[in-house]
């Protein structure tokens, strides 16, 4: 469509040319920055759970670099969904909920459509979650092959539903991971043979209520204890399947000899979700905008767990909220990257959002093309190969956020983090602003006391 991009690859395909990389990007659902049993933060103890068995993830970031800023683009899933492929915020795809105008694909750029203009021969898939509602199938979007357009009840393999439960039901094949991991490792096989370039989405169901597991692995947790934090044993038996699912497809890219050449990305699509798991000390760190704001996350509140230790921490701890929220807890969640040129148990701790992940693979695959003004996402690539440290280009210094239906909007740029709730009348009511140096559970308001600086940030917001 005029004016997405120069639709002119960089290089013929026909042309003899360095083979270009493969790109995996794992999507886990409803998995919060600090539940896995891997830091996410060299320097905040409570950013892993150790009561997590997640081996597989711990293997992906010893080998590769771990952001601890890494960011979903919304608090809910749908809307991430939309941005991971568009590379855009939230607000600029008018999508913020489930609905969008993101129906008409050939008005928007897809990962699947930008690595096919660096070259024809990118062959791309999504397996798992497509979304709720997100108005374009898989195939309009540009995939190859795909599970169709799924939602969470496909991914409870026809297990009754009762929303806002937390029922739990022993499965063979819990939450699909393994049928779904299986086509998966089917495709990579398939592109390895014939020697084509792949992009590859695997969107997991887990660990989405409802909670599913293989009834050994709850037996195991059983015999652990209670967790230290308030989801139940048979949550993190669900949480263990679905690391089991995503080590069976790091074998299988080993296993091809494909790992040389494979940029792996895992990610989640938004925080922790608090439903059913949490106790008071959710609501304490959530603490939204005065009196109204209260009673309106007292609406959204979660029961208490009955079965949780006395001493359990909420799910997302030491994050304020969960998700459905901009504050960390709803947004700020696990970031991996793995590959080619990524020194190995490496850091980065620049804010990166996942609509980054467009331009990034646009540019590892050789693309010179400019990227649309729409693109709000900059490359990772420097950072990837510098242990780190350089420069991401966007439009924007930092990331945005943006979520009417809860009344916020969010800026963060360096350590600093703007939080507005907004009013009936489409005016801040409060501001609040962050320094997550020294602050990462978002409890100290310095928006008066950096007057300067919270002007700045919202003149930019």
């Amino acid at each position: 469509a005029a004016g997405l991009l120069a639709l002119t690859p960089a290089m013929d395909a026909a042309e003899s040319a360095p083979a270009r990389p493969n790109f995996i990007f794992i999507l886990t659902d409803d998995q919060g920055w600090a539940e896995s049993g891997v830091p996410m933060h060299p320097d905040v103890k409570d950013s892993c759970c150790p009561y997590l068995d997640t081996p597989s993830l711990e293997r992906l970031a010893k080998a590769g670099m771990r952001f601890s800023s890494g960011y979903s683009p919304g608090p809910l899933c749908t809307p991430t969904r939309r941005c991971v492929l568009s590379g855009k915020s939230t607000a600029r795809n008018r999508g913020s909920e489930f609905r969008s105008n993101f129906y008409d694909p050939s008005k928007h750029l897809t990962i699947p459509t930008a690595l096919k203009t660096v070259d024809p021969a990118y062959r791309c898939a999504h397996f798992g979650k497509w979304g709720e509602n997100m108005e374009a199938t898989p195939e309009q979007c540009g995939y190859d092959e795909s599970d169709g357009d799924t939602g969470n009840l496909t991914g409870n393999g026809n297990v009754a539903w009762k929303q806002g439960g937390e029922q739990f039901s022993p499965q063979q094949d819990p939450k699909l991971i393994t049928s779904m991991t299986a086509r998966a490792t089917d495709f990579i096989t398939r592109q390895a043979k014939e020697k084509r370039p792949f992009y590859m989405q695997v969107s997991h169901y887990a660990s989405h209520l409802q909670i599913q597991a293989h009834p050994e692995t709850v037996e195991k947790y059983k015999k652990r204890g209670v967790p230290p934090r308030t989801f139940p044993p048979e949550w993190a038996a669900m949480t263990e399947d679905l690391d089991t699912g995503i080590g069976a497809l790091l074998d299988k890219i080993d296993e091809l000899g494909l790992a040389g050449n494979t940029y792996v990305f895992m990610s989640a699509d938004n925080g922790g979700s608090p439903y059913g798991r949490n106790n008071a000390l959710y609501l304490q760190m959530l603490n939204v905008g005065g009196p109204e704001g209260k009673a309106q996350a007292a609406s959204n509140a979660p029961t208490t767990n009955p079965n949780a230790a006395p001493d359990a921490l909420p799910d997302n701890y030491p994050l304020r909220g969960a998700k459905q929220w901009l504050y960390e807890g709803g947004i700020r969640v696990p970031f991996i990257a793995r590959g080619p040129g990524i020194k190995a148990n490496s850091w980065c701790h620049q804010p990166v959002a996942q609509y980054d992940l467009l331009p990034t693979m646009v540019d590892l695959a050789g693309g010179t093309f400019p990227l649309a003004e729409e693109v709000d996402g900059g490359s990772l690539r420097q950072v990837l190969e510098n242990e780190g440290q350089g420069e991401i280009q966007r439009a924007l210094d930092g990331v945005v956020f943006h979520r009417p239906n809860r009344g916020q909007s969010a800026y963060r740029s360096g350590d600093w983090k703007l939080v507005i709730t907004w009013g009936p009348d489409d005016q801040p009511v409060k501001k609040e602003l962050f320094d997550l140096s020294k602050d990462i559970s978002e409890q100290n308001n310095l928006a008066e006391a950096q007057a300067e600086k919270t002007a700045a940030m919202w003149a930019t917001l």
